[in-house]
């Protein structure tokens, strides 16, 4: 996996995206007050099993952190993600599944 690939906000389309070559990744939110609740995770069937979606939601997660909001986990890999990875569960909203 190339260390210059990097995880962007696309707020237009309120989704964060990592492009590998011409395979776009991404990780569908809404904004919600003071949190962001990811809805939707994609990664092409080509990449998929990578690791790409693991940096995707890691990439996502610290722009939260560095922008003060927390975090919904509505997808299930986000959901999972944010399980396997006790350092960034506090960023789960109050209340929030996950």
């Amino acid at each position: 996996m190339a260390d210059t690939l990097t995880v962007h906000d696309n707020p237009d389309r309120s989704r964060y995206e990592l492009a590998v070559g011409d395979a776009l990744c991404l990780a569908a939110y809404d904004a919600r007050g003071g949190a962001l609740a990811f809805t939707h995770s994609e990664v092409p069937p080509s990449l998929e099993g990578k690791g790409y979606g693991s940096r995707l939601i890691a990439g996502a997660l610290a722009d939260v952190r560095a922008r003060g909001l927390k975090v919904i986990p509505l997808c299930s890999f986000v959901a999972a993600y944010i399980d396997r990875h006790p350092e960034d569960q506090d960023l789960l909203a109050t209340g929030a599944p996950g």
